[in-house]
């Protein structure tokens, strides 16, 4: 800790201990121990320690567990605004991703969705509901209609692999993505589905996805936690 710098101690503290589960050093279920524990073993007063440690826990990365003491979660993936699929993300991340197919089924297209795809109203679509997780927590909860015969894939295989993986292997090339981004309350659901409280926030995501044709192949609707997720934006002047 730099005691001459003009950065509060708690956020140094706060800093380095993000640093360390983000990197690995301090892995998901390290216990820290208690504050003072804490507080005696790095030389800072107790709600120096404290402030720190509220910091990690209101962005996700730390549990206060009563009778344990502060505990390491698994840190908040944050995922590059470019053309990829999550479980490709994850699994670059070595977050060993799982899926669990929770609809797979044929329907007609309604209005917003026809609209997306290009397509006529009411035309057949496929519908697909899945769940996401990262060393079995819930991440997010993927909705995506394709078009009718775009490609075949049974519910064991979208649970053993990713969507896009599933596209390149029928031999879709995908080119581009029209995507919005934003944020609600989750529903009683949702919020079951996810592992969060009614009402927890959730970041929202809506894609198009084209081919290499122009073509739309994918429409998807998704929700991720947003104490577990993030994106990443790079952003440029213009000149």
């Amino acid at each position: 800790m730099d005691r001459t710098s003009p950065v509060p101690l708690y956020f140094q503290l706060a800093q380095q201990l993000e640093s360390a589960v983000e990197n690995g050093t301090l892995t998901p279920g390290t216990l820290l121990g208690n504050e003072i524990d804490l507080a005696t073993r790095l030389g800072l007063s107790r709600p120096t320690v404290r402030q720190a440690i509220q910091t990690l826990v209101d962005k996700g990365l730390l549990v206060r567990r009563r009778g344990v003491g502060t505990q390491v979660l698994h840190s908040r993936v944050r995922r590059p605004l470019e053309l990829s699929s999550l479980y490709d993300d994850l699994d670059a991340a070595g977050r060993r991703p799982a899926t669990r197919v929770l609809v797979d089924r044929l329907e007609p297209a309604a209005g917003p969705v026809a609209a997306a795809l290009g397509i006529p109203a009411g035309s057949e679509v496929r519908y697909l509901e899945r769940l996401r997780t990262a060393h079995g927590e819930p991440m997010a909860y993927l909705r995506n209609h394709l078009p009718a015969g775009l490609v075949t894939v049974d519910t064991a295989l979208l649970e053993t692999t990713g969507l896009y993986r599933t596209l390149r292997t029928a031999a879709v090339t995908l080119h581009s993505a029209r995507q919005s981004i934003g944020a609600r309350a989750a529903t009683a659901a949702e919020a079951a589905l996810l592992d969060e409280p009614e009402g927890a926030p959730l970041l929202t995501m809506e894609r198009t996805t084209f081919d290499d044709t122009g073509r739309a192949v994918e429409y998807g609707s998704h929700l991720y936690r947003a104490a577990r997720y993030s994106f990443e934006f790079q952003l440029m002047v213009r000149p």
